[in-house]
């Protein structure tokens, strides 16, 4: 069940290639992305006394370049683009970084964790998928099929998708405060979609550009994949809802998906509610061992596409990794070599 409790008070949203005005010096804008389920982005410029501060790039594709070199020409009252600030590095949101850096000389401007992660990624760009990203997938129970779906996807989409990662970076870190223009913006940094992604809050002026971090009409994905095959973000992001909860109540919030909206904490609360509703469903059905692929039925009541599986099996696995840290779920190797998820002492109580 959706959120219904929050609005969207500016009623309308810019054309590809224009902007609209959210305050006194910030410009949303909106890029077509083909990326299903999503299809925009919202990226935002601030500006300042001698330049513009541009909040996240798009992906890399001509269509969006294009669009920025009409927005430079159009929007931008003759100043330059000063500061690139990626708020982490999914390709969506870092994918023009090293276009826009290079053509305007200026850092790329990014939380420690995100630019590494990012550069990581793209220079381990392979054609062949490496054994370790096949064994994680056969170790949660990818049949024979999604197996082959991985080798032939190989290992270089998130390359493909990206302009050259820049070799350096401005770092920037929790509790950091960057002025821009009349705003101070606080750098708050939310964790579990990724992980350390900068969302920046101006007291002054209530407001939040919280990227991916808060949504209005969806919920961050929140995955275990390969790199850290024994990652808990689901508690990461849990902790960071608190962290945001302080906010103030009018807080506008603009994200990277959707509509600007106002209702931070009704989301937050959607959030709590939606993912205790998963985990209550998880521990109802592993009184038997459950793999990640076994669980998908019991955590999505609709049945999902191959392309949604993988990504439905990587939150799937987010929540038992959860459960897992808390105690209410063991994790354990089954004969056929795939790692299963039961409750806690079930084991145990089966060998007595």
């Amino acid at each position: 069940m959706k959120n219904k409790e929050i609005e969207y008070p500016l009623n309308t949203r810019p054309g590809d290639g224009e902007v609209l005005e959210v305050a006194e010096g910030l410009l949303w804008v909106r890029m077509p992305i083909p990326i299903p389920g999503l299809d925009y982005i919202n990226l935002y410029l601030l500006e300042d006394d001698n330049g513009w501060t541009m909040v996240d790039s798009g992906l890399n594709t001509k269509e969006i370049r294009d669009l920025w070199k009409s927005i430079f020409e159009k929007h931008l009252k003759g100043k330059p683009i000063t500061r690139l600030i990626c708020t982490h590095f999914h390709p969506d949101h870092m994918g023009q970084a090293g276009w826009v850096t290079y053509k305007w000389k200026i850092p790329l401007t990014m939380t420690f964790g995100e630019w590494t992660f990012g550069r990581m990624l793209y220079l381990e760009a392979a054609e062949k998928t490496p054994d370790f990203v096949i064994d994680f997938y056969t170790s949660i129970g990818f049949d024979e099929a999604m197996i082959q779906r991985v080798r032939d996807r190989g290992f270089s989409n998130f390359r493909q998708a990206m302009s050259p990662v820049p070799m350096g970076f401005d770092r920037i870190a929790d509790g950091d405060v960057i002025t821009i223009g009349k705003r101070d913006w606080q750098v708050i940094v939310g964790k579990g979609h990724s992980p350390e992604h900068a969302c920046l809050y101006s007291k002054s002026d209530g407001l939040l550009i919280s990227g991916d971090q808060v949504l209005p009409r969806i919920t961050p994905h929140i995955g275990v994949y390969p790199a850290e095959p024994l990652a808990n973000p689901l508690k990461k992001f849990i902790q960071s809802i608190d962290i945001l909860d302080k906010l103030p109540r009018d807080t506008l919030v603009l994200p990277a998906h959707n509509d600007v909206f106002t209702g931070l904490h009704n989301q937050l609360e959607y959030y709590k509610s939606h993912h205790d509703d998963r985990l209550n469903r998880l521990i109802s059905a592993c009184d038997s061992p459950q793999s990640a692929l076994d669980l998908l039925p019991i955590l999505f009541d609709r049945e999902l596409n191959e392309g949604d599986k993988s990504m439905g099996i990587a939150e799937g696995l987010a929540h038992c990794h959860y459960l897992v840290g808390e105690g209410r779920l063991d994790r354990v190797r089954g004969d056929d070599g795939v790692w299963k998820f039961q409750k806690s002492g079930e084991r145990h109580k089966a060998v007595a």
